[in-house]
């Protein structure tokens, strides 16, 4: 059976620690490493939401029986990580906001999050350095996207499971979402993009039309279309042997 803990890192903010659940197969490191990001909250008007870790089981257990170690970093806010859950959230408690400005101000903050999860990699002699993937949901996959154009660590891959910042109730997500997604196209390592045919928050032809921006940005990837809706990436049939086959492509 696999191992699960949860450790504490230091965030780029001072005073401030963030959850990480580490989960790890029953196997003798050095692991290949999966990095995973959780999504958002809703329409992030419910702070008890906010106190949710998220750890896809469907992710771990994936990972885990291939020998990876997985760390479901909890950004500011988020489950028992410390600080204030602040990803673009309207001042007047309406939510997320779909100003640009404050959307994007947003994902700046979870960046800085993900910087403090590599430096933690960085230091750790159980995870082979040579073989880190990172991957998240909604929020989190285009933020796993984006992080690898912008990286401080070598990374192998990113894996997007249905994602984008702003949903289509934003008239800005047709601006915010490719922007975002161009900021990984300085990767040089391929990127795969899994979306469901029903996802209840970005159309298809959006999602294929950031994945073309990304291209023409000069990103490398693949666009895979699934049957199913935005919370595929708990449905492991969906996506299994692409999964499978990509990293033995980018791990070979």
């Amino acid at each position: 059976m696999p191992q699960k803990s949860t450790i504490f890192i230091p965030s780029t903010e001072p005073g401030v620690r963030l959850q990480v659940i580490d989960a790890r197969p029953r196997t003798k490191g050095p692991y290949p490493t999966l990095i995973f990001n959780h999504g958002s909250t809703g329409r992030g008007v419910n702070p008890a939401v906010f106190k949710r870790a998220m750890r896809p089981a469907a992710v771990q257990n994936f990972f885990n029986e291939r020998g990876w170690l997985v760390l479901f970093l909890q950004r500011r806010g988020r489950g028992k990580s410390e600080g204030q859950y602040d990803e673009g959230l309207a001042s007047d408690g309406s939510g997320y906001s779909c100003e640009p400005e404050i959307a994007l101000r947003g994902f700046d903050r979870a960046v800085e999050d993900v910087n403090a999860v590599a430096s933690f990699v960085q230091n750790r002699d159980d995870i082979d350095l040579s073989r880190v993937v990172i991957g998240g949901i909604s929020r989190g996959g285009i933020l796993s996207v984006a992080y690898a154009g912008m990286s401080s660590i070598k990374l192998r891959g990113a894996i997007n499971f249905s994602g984008g910042w702003l949903g289509k109730a934003c008239p800005s997500h047709t601006t915010v979402n490719p922007h975002l997604f161009q900021k990984g196209a300085a990767s040089d390592v391929p990127s795969l993009w899994l979306h469901g045919s029903k996802d209840q928050y970005y159309t298809i032809s959006h999602c294929r039309q950031n994945f073309e921006s990304f291209k023409s940005a000069g990103g490398k990837g693949s666009f895979v279309l699934v049957q199913g809706g935005h919370g595929l990436a708990y449905k492991k049939h969906l996506w299994e042997h692409t999964v499978d086959n990509y990293i033995s492509q980018i791990t070979s």
